[in-house]
């Protein structure tokens, strides 16, 4: 997602989220704003040609109306303006939202956050927003019982810890740290193939820190493992949230020690080395054998770019 977003739009105000009242009275506030999910899928308003879209926002009165749960509603933060009211999001079923009377009208369409993102039709801050609530609603539906005695876990501090009722244990949302880079010999960049990517699609290698690791260290391994390329020094670029479920891209530019490759087939289909020019036409999507990177709504477009123009 964007790196520019919900913190523009919303004060988080995390200081105020363990006050059950002050909770309770944005909730209940006239003008409380709420985004609904159906399956994780946000309820949006776009034109007639789909080249635009904006998050649709409900009223107290709209959900009551709708017969859907807004005691569930998670707080995702308020205006920042004087007028600060409250914004929630509130995930239910698709299935539920079938049964809403005119819900065809009034609760459609809902679109997954990566197609919005992919399309480009909706604002860095909405997209933003969206994924902050789409995050923190896929970590409720997998806490809802607690990791340590088994026992029910209930939702705290207006969907910001979960406690557990039986041992008392507390859980927060997790954030899982990502390092995303582009490794260079400094005329050439490394781009890879994934198996789920689409046809001539190729990205920057990227992949899950673990346990006791730095960052450095988990690009070296990941490099590495899955291309058989050493790399020296690695230097922090920019970062990135993906809530797909609630990743942390770090973004990272590696210089290789070596060039040759030798893949992963379980991790990659192909890896390859690209040229200044062959990365600039393929960011420009004017590469003569059809060859593209993701777009701007992806860090690794960012990467891309960073050695572009570093020419």
């Amino acid at each position: 997602m964007p790196t520019v977003g919900a913190a523009a739009m919303l004060d988080r105000v995390g200081p105020k989220r363990s006050d059950a009242d002050f909770i309770k009275s944005k909730l209940e506030a006239p003008g409380a704003r709420f985004l609904v999910l159906a399956d994780l899928k946000p309820v949006i308003r776009s034109n007639p040609q789909r080249t635009e879209a904006k998050l649709a926002w409900f009223s107290r009165e709209d959900l009551i109306e709708f017969g859907l749960p807004v005691a569930e509603a998670l707080f995702l933060g308020v205006e920042r303006t004087s007028a600060a009211r409250g914004y929630f999001a509130l995930a239910v079923t698709e299935h539920r939202t079938r049964n809403v009377p005119g819900a065809i009208e009034k609760l459609r369409p809902i679109v997954d956050l990566r197609s919005l993102a992919m399309q480009g039709i909706m604002s860095p801050e909405e997209l933003s927003l969206c994924g902050q609530a789409r995050a923190l609603a896929q970590w409720h539906e997998n806490a809802r019982c607690c990791g340590h005695c088994g026992g029910t876990t209930l939702v705290k501090d207006g969907g910001w810890r979960r406690k557990c009722w039986a041992c008392g244990l507390e859980w927060f949302p997790r954030t899982d740290p990502v390092v995303i880079m582009l490794v260079t010999d400094g005329e050439r960049c490394l781009l890879a193939h994934e198996h789920r990517f689409a046809e001539k699609m190729y990205s920057t290698l990227a992949g899950f820190i673990e346990p006791g690791e730095d960052i450095e260290h988990a690009v070296r391994r990941e490099v590495l493992e899955e291309t058989g390329i050493t790399v020296g020094e690695v230097k922090f670029h920019s970062s990135q949230p993906w809530p797909f479920p609630h990743s942390l891209m770090l973004g990272c530019i590696a210089q290789a020690e070596t060039s040759e490759l030798s893949i992963d087939p379980n991790e990659i289909a192909e890896a390859r080395w690209f040229t200044r020019t062959d990365a600039r036409l393929m960011l420009e999507r004017r590469h003569p054998d059809g060859l593209t990177v993701p777009g701007k709504q992806a860090i690794a477009n960012a990467l891309i770019g960073s050695f572009v123009d570093a020419d």
